[in-house]
């Protein structure tokens, strides 16, 4: 495309232009150049495409978060579970202790062994 470009002299002594113009000098105006259509396609698809790169890497953040608490739930499903199992064999263990400090087994006699049946 051809720049459209003015040129303009201004030769005269009134005051009023001194101070802008100065004698026997030349003034170029240029019109200004917009971005071209193509220009435009360019930069409305590199913001598009940064915009889609934000979305997905905001997405696949919050799946990497989601995997992440699915980890620690199931971590504390098994330690509820394990939780579950000492309290049981807590309970097991005060009856033994238990049974054996009561005075009814104190006043029990030991089992023995008579014999056996023969087949």
């Amino acid at each position: 495309m051809r720049e459209h470009t003015s040129y303009t002299t201004r030769r005269t002594s009134n005051s009023t232009f001194n101070s802008t113009f100065a004698r026997n000098r030349n003034t170029v105006r240029h019109t200004k150049r917009g971005l071209g259509s193509i220009s435009q396609i360019v930069i409305i698809s590199m913001i598009t495409l940064v915009f889609g790169l934000i979305y997905v890497s905001e997405g696949t953040k919050a799946t990497s978060f989601d995997y992440e608490i699915s980890n620690v739930e199931s971590e504390i499903t098994e330690m509820n579970a394990k939780k579950d199992d000492l309290a049981v064999e807590k309970a097991r263990l005060n009856s033994v202790a238990n049974a054996k400090n009561s005075t009814v087994a104190a006043a029990m006699e030991d089992a023995t062994v008579t014999g056996y049946a023969a087949d």
